[in-house]
């Protein structure tokens, strides 16, 4: 593990690095979705919040018609540009297993891709349902340098990164801030 030590590691519940991949982040609130010519893919995403738990079975389907992606997920956050995260990947009889069994809170939303700025990797996600109306661009990167260099997307209102109520299992289960 790059830059979190094994005592961090360990106190979030991830007591083995090597199955542990550090993501680190920002938010921003938008207005609008970018230009069209910006969006590289988009692809339809249902998260179940899994109550009591930091996990989320995600179910990202591309609107192309691709193979879906579908995960188990568990994040611990080390602070709040940065968390551990591990991942199982599921074949579809195993995801619906877990889909249908697990308790919890589910959000709707497209996720748009977009081409990278600067070698920095951009979704913009547009909720649908319950959280209709709410624009949320994330950028991930590789290292906190970057992180710390990166001016924000030019399309954003402001940023919410240090905002808890805008996180996904927040907003799964309190709705929209006000």
């Amino acid at each position: 593990m790059s830059s979190i030590d094994q005592e961090t590691a360990e106190r979030l519940g991830f007591p083995k690095p090597h199955y542990v991949a550090i993501e680190r982040e920002r938010r921003w609130l938008c207005r609008e979705l970018p230009p069209r010519e910006r969006i590289r893919r988009t692809e339809a995403i249902t998260d179940l919040y899994v109550t009591g738990a930091r996990l989320r079975l995600r179910e990202a389907r591309p609107l192309d018609g691709g193979a879906p992606m579908l995960r188990l997920t568990r994040k611990g956050d080390v602070d709040v540009h940065t968390r551990l995260i591990t991942s199982i990947y599921l074949p579809e009889d195993e995801f619906a297993l877990l889909a249908a069994t697990l308790p919890g809170r589910r959000v709707h939303k497209l996720r748009h891709r977009l081409h990278p700025v600067d070698g920095v990797a951009m979704v913009v996600d547009e909720f649908q349902g319950e959280l209709a109306g709410l624009l949320l661009a994330e950028a991930e990167f590789a290292s906190p340098e970057l992180l710390a260099a990166f001016p924000g997307p030019d399309f954003a209102v402001r940023e919410v990164t240090d905002d808890p109520r805008f996180t996904g299992g927040r907003l799964a289960h309190h709705g929209l801030p006000a």
